[in-house]
């Protein structure tokens, strides 16, 4: 899981293990999104969003990465770090990257945040006019490799 929050204009990577990612086991009955919405929500206060941006097999079972988007006021006690712009993790189009950096997961959520939030009413309403602004520069290129 990682939160985002917005401090002054920039997109900063934040959250319990400050801007790691953080790891929550979960069991074969548990429901990830209610898992993730109630973690953030205690620890961190009502989250503005909370979307599962992708998956990937480690780790003895299923990764599954949300992105959780805080309040810029929220958790300001947690250390932030600024959000860096990475290139996308490539392979092929019919096999997965064998190399993927926390950063280009960031990346990959982000982008496909910013395409949600031209696509889906309710995470557009969810957003402020800053974080509109911020991801209309993360274009999503779906099947780039293919052209």
């Amino acid at each position: 899981m990682f939160v985002v929050r917005m401090r002054d204009g920039t997109l900063e990577l934040t959250g319990p293990c400050g801007p790691d990612a953080w790891y929550i086991e979960s069991h074969e009955e548990d429901d990830p999104m209610e898992i993730v919405r109630r973690l953030s929500t205690n620890l961190l206060g009502p989250p503005l969003l909370v979307h599962s941006t992708s998956w990937r097999r480690g780790f003895g079972g299923v990764l599954l990465t949300f992105l959780v988007v805080i309040g810029e006021e929220q958790a300001l006690e947690l250390e932030g770090v600024p959000v860096t712009r990475m290139d996308l993790a490539r392979n092929s189009a019919t096999e997965a990257a064998k190399k993927i950096s926390t950063h280009q997961v960031v990346e990959h959520a982000l982008r496909h945040m910013a395409w949600l939030a031209q696509d889906d009413a309710a995470v557009r309403a969810a957003l402020s006019p800053a974080w509109l602004a911020v991801l209309a520069g993360y274009v999503p290129e779906p099947f780039r490799h293919l052209s």
